[in-house]
């Protein structure tokens, strides 16, 4: 059966862990270019498009981030990904969280990058359920102009903001609205962060308003075995606005999960050969 979703499958049969790359809100899998061109010549990366967005089809009413979640397990058992590395930036590091959740026993490694894992506040619901009416009313293009400077920090380049900008005015209001009334109803992830066995890496732009350092910090606290890593000169978007230092990051995380994932082979290689 063909994928439901639009996705980049990019990178040469490789023994290294493939990397998924799960995007934000309002965008789409463009956002990961810079990460796609940066690890696609030594792994398989796969950067799908969450349903109502980018090249995707449209989810009308609400997506709650457990449907998402299942969309990804779906494209990934049809592209016969059984382990992998999985990232995600805002909304998407939430869907992470929720794919950790439903299948962590194939998530070898863990990037939460300007995310957050607590429920939504009542004044929360009532002002995501206020944007998805807004954006069914009015479009994307007066919501993208007022939170651009947000999304990326106003000193980001000309390009990168005219990238951002251009992935939230081409994102279906329908979608963008379904996933705000999906948002506004998800669970507390707390918990679940206690209780991550595979190496975690934590990233946030120290400008970041939507998700303030202190955010990145709790989290880090909370997951047993993480890394926390605040890169200077970005707001929401540190993959985009610094991609250099975010790539390097996720580098050298990635080398160290794919050394562990190498490790445990030998290990139970090691104890077949033990009892023969």
């Amino acid at each position: 059966m063909a994928p439901f979703l639009a996705y980049e499958d990019k990178g040469a049969d490789s023994p290294l862990l493939p990397l998924v790359l799960v995007h934000g809100h309002p965008f789409d899998r463009t956002m990961w270019t810079p990460q796609l061109e940066a690890f696609a010549p030594a792994r398989r990366v796969i950067a799908p498009d969450l349903r109502g967005y980018g090249a995707s089809p449209v989810h009308l009413g609400v997506t709650h981030l457990s449907r998402f979640a299942e969309d990804i397990r779906e494209l990934l058992d049809a592209l016969a990904v059984d382990a992998f590395v999985l990232a995600g930036l805002s909304m998407g590091g939430q869907i992470a969280m929720e794919c950790y959740d439903r299948f962590g026993d194939r998530v070898r490694g863990l990037v939460l990058a300007d995310t957050f894992p607590t429920a939504e506040t009542a004044a929360g619901k009532v002002a995501r359920r206020e944007t998805a009416d807004r954006l069914l009313a009015e479009g994307m293009r007066g919501y993208a102009d007022e939170v651009l400077e947000k999304m990326v920090a106003p000193y980001a380049d000309p390009e990168v903001k005219a990238h951002v900008h251009r992935m939230m005015t081409s994102t279906s209001p329908e979608g963008a609205a379904a996933a705000l009334l999906g948002r506004a109803e998800r669970p507390d992830y707390r918990a679940l962060l206690t209780r991550v066995t595979a190496p975690a890496l934590v990233v946030v732009g120290a400008d970041d308003e939507f998700t303030p350092v202190a955010d990145a910090e709790a989290m880090h606290a909370a997951l047993p075995h993480s890394e926390l890593c605040v890169i200077d000169g970005a707001a929401h978007m540190p993959n985009l606005e610094r991609p250099q230092e975010f790539n390097a990051a996720l580098g050298a995380f990635l080398e160290r999960v794919d050394a562990e994932a190498a490790r445990g082979t030998a290990g139970s290689l090691g104890a077949v050969d033990g009892g023969r």
